[in-house]
Formats: C-alpha cells, structure tokens, sequence
C-alpha cells in the first residue's frame, strides 16, 4: 500500500513537471521538435545523403537548386544539404562537449569554493573576477589560439569561456544550502565532509546546473560557429555552420543559400535550446517563471 502511494505520488509529481514543461504551449513543442529533428539529421547523416561532403568536383561548382541538389552546390561542387547535416554533428558535438566540460569543472570549483570558503574560494572567485573582465569572445578566440585549431581546442575554448558562469552559479547555490540546520547538524555531528558534500550539497545543486547546462548549449554553438568563421575553429574540408557562412558570404548576392541555410540553421539551434532551457527552468522551479 505504501508503495503504491509513493508510486502514485512520484507520478503525479513527473505529470506537473510535464505539464508546466510546456506550459508555454505551441513555442515549446516547436522547439522540442527543431531539437529532435537536428539530433536525427546529425545522427543519421550518412544515410539521408547519398554525398561525400568534402569531396570536391569542380565541374559541379555553383549549381542552382535542384532535385539531386536541393540547396544548390557550393564554389568546390560540394552538395550544401550534405554539408548542412554533417555540419549539424560538429555544432552539436563540440556544444555538447564544451558545455559538458565546463559543467563538470564549473561543479567541482563551484562546490570547493562554496564548502571550503576561506583562502580556497578566494583563489577561485579571483580567477572568476579576472576571466570575466575579459569580453568573452575575445577570451574565447585568444583560448582558442594558443590550444590549437581543431575540434579539441575549439572545445576546450569554448568550455573554458563558460566556465565562470557555472562556478558562480554553483558556490551560490552551495553557500545557500549549507547555512540549512540539517546541514550544520550535519556539521556538528562531526559528518565527513565529502558525505555531506556528495550525499547532501551535490544532489540539492543539480536541478539548477542542469538547467543552466542546457541553455548554455545554444550559447556554445553560436561560440563554435563564431570561432569556425574565423577560421579558429573546425579546419577544411570538415564542414561546419560557421565555417559555411564564411565561404558563402562572398557569394551573398549570386547564391544567397550557401550563406543564408548555415545561418538560418545556428539561429534555429540557438533559438531552440534556449527555449528548452528556458522551459526546463519554469518546470522545476516555477516560481522563477517568466523572469528571464
């Protein structure tokens, strides 16, 4: 009997967080169904496009749109549909993995500070001041500079220039949940530290890094395409958004496609997890709803 009330409960409890997820109706569901259609395109890339996209046939150079190439074909013949969706997989994997990176250093910075305090949290905190003196692009692309081009050094560029907003986030949860008596009864019963930091502090802190997580994916992804238009970025022949725009913007006004399509597609995708998150941050704390 117990537990199936418990059971009842934890359903009813997962119906709200499901019904006020999209409680901004149709915007929402949209953005849900832009998310799943880019995660399948990236995935399964290979099979929807029968095109290598990098190899180059000149004679097919600047093609218009047609059946066999929907978007037309860029100035190396390459198909710009193909490129679009093997494009999609770097966005996706280098703003997944930034955004990962920077979660998991972020949390654990975040956390020392937070418990610790004192000269520790000092130290961290001063860094965080220092790097957010920086404008955050520049940090990113001189990051991205002195690690090297490439998908690895664009990640690591773009984790790093994220980095300080989880560390904040995370001492100020920690230093709010530690001041709870359960916590300084903890403290007082002589409680190992890394228990209460695991069992008590870590949980109670997730539902808010998760969130911040999935907004900042849209954040990375317009910082991947911003370094790959420069040129910092993803290296030839591998495609990329960014790196899609800056060889067709020269071609703006001959074949607006190969510029407009990649950047059509990181509005979409930054629109779409910010949207996500958004809507993943009134479902678990509604009474933040509408203040962002």
């Amino acid at each position: 009997m117990l537990s199936f009330s418990r059971r009842k409960a934890r359903d009813k409890k997962n119906n709200i967080y499901y019904k006020t997820f999209f409680s901004r109706g149709l915007i929402v569901k949209i953005a849900v169904a832009f998310a799943i259609m880019f995660i399948i395109s990236a995935i399964f890339a290979p099979i929807i496009s029968q095109y290598d996209p990098n190899q180059i046939n000149l004679s097919n150079a600047l093609l218009e749109p047609s059946s066999e190439n929907i978007f037309g074909t860029d100035a190396y013949g390459r198909d710009v549909a193909t490129r679009l969706l093997y494009g999609a997989r770097v966005s996706l994997l280098s703003s997944l993995l930034s955004t990962m990176l920077a979660a998991c250093i972020g949390i654990l910075l975040g956390l020392i500070a937070g418990y610790f305090e004192g000269f520790i949290a000092a130290i961290i905190l001063r860094y965080v001041d220092m790097q957010l003196s920086i404008p955050p692009l520049l940090f990113t692309i001189v990051i991205g500079l002195l690690v090297g081009k490439g998908l690895v050094g664009m990640v690591a560029a773009i984790s790093f220039s994220m980095l300080p907003g989880f560390i904040l986030l995370m001492n100020g949860i920690v230093l709010s949940i530690k001041r709870n008596d359960y916590i300084v009864a903890l403290r007082v019963a002589n409680i190992k530290k890394y228990k209460i930091i695991l069992k008590h502090l870590l949980p109670n802190s997730l539902p808010s890094m998760f969130i911040m997580f999935a907004m900042n994916l849209g954040f990375a992804i317009m910082l991947e395409s911003t370094l790959s238009f420069l040129g910092i970025g993803i290296q030839p022949p591998m495609a990329s958004w960014g790196s899609m725009v800056a060889d067709g913007y020269i071609y703006l006004f001959s074949d607006p496609l190969l510029a407009f399509m990649p950047g059509i597609c990181i509005t979409l995708t930054v629109v779409t997890f910010n949207i996500i998150g958004d809507s993943l941050r009134d479902a678990i704390d509604p009474r933040l709803r509408g203040k962002l």
